[in-house]
């Protein structure tokens, strides 16, 4: 029965990491800083960072945007950087699952790309609780034993599209009750 939402929230997780990179490339510009002496500049001041002004290791991960890098939005500039900040921290094992992700990402088809950036969209407009919610779900369900996962899997597989929509609105609706009223319905069901 918790399968949908936790292989839902599966995916959201999993491809979270994926749809990252291309959401926040379209993201809003509005919130970036100025950090003087980088050469950053809010979008508002119409200035990103000159190549120039990039550290040597800055310029050789960031080689493939070189011929663009002028042209890149200074939100989009500020967004690689932090990029690959976070990428030289990661240890090598992190760095190949990333990559592996990433060559998976590419991988997709372009409908099924947009399918998880919407996912991930909708993921995010979640209020914080909801998604704190989503994600305990998600470890919950991966800290299942593999047989049992597959289980539920194979299980909501076989369900009809009328028997999912059943399953949700239920769900749906357990989640609205209160702990104390499911406990007074458990009582009076009891009775």
């Amino acid at each position: 029965m918790h399968s949908k939402k936790l292989k839902y929230s599966g995916w959201l997780i999993v491809y979270l990491l994926l749809a990252c990179s291309p959401l926040l490339s379209q993201a809003n510009d509005t919130e970036l800083s100025i950090n003087s002496g980088q050469g950053i500049a809010s979008k508002d001041a119409g200035k990103g960072i000159a190549w120039r002004l990039l550290s040597a290791e800055e310029q050789s991960l960031l080689s493939p945007f070189a011929k663009d890098w002028e042209d890149l939005s200074p939100g989009r500039q500020q967004r690689l950087r932090k990029g690959i900040k976070r990428w030289a921290q990661l240890t090598p094992k992190q760095r190949e699952r990333a990559q592996k992700r990433f060559s998976r990402w590419q991988q997709l088809p372009p409908e099924k790309r947009q399918r998880v950036r919407n996912r991930f969209e909708h993921f995010m407009s979640l209020p914080p609780a909801e998604r704190k919610r989503l994600r305990q779900r998600f470890r919950e369900f991966h800290n299942l034993p593999p047989a049992r996962r597959a289980a539920l899997r194979e299980r909501w597989q076989r369900m009809s599209p009328a028997q999912r929509r059943a399953v949700m609105e239920r769900r749906q609706m357990r989640r609205q009750i209160n702990r104390q009223q499911r406990r007074e319905m458990h009582r009076q069901q009891r009775h």
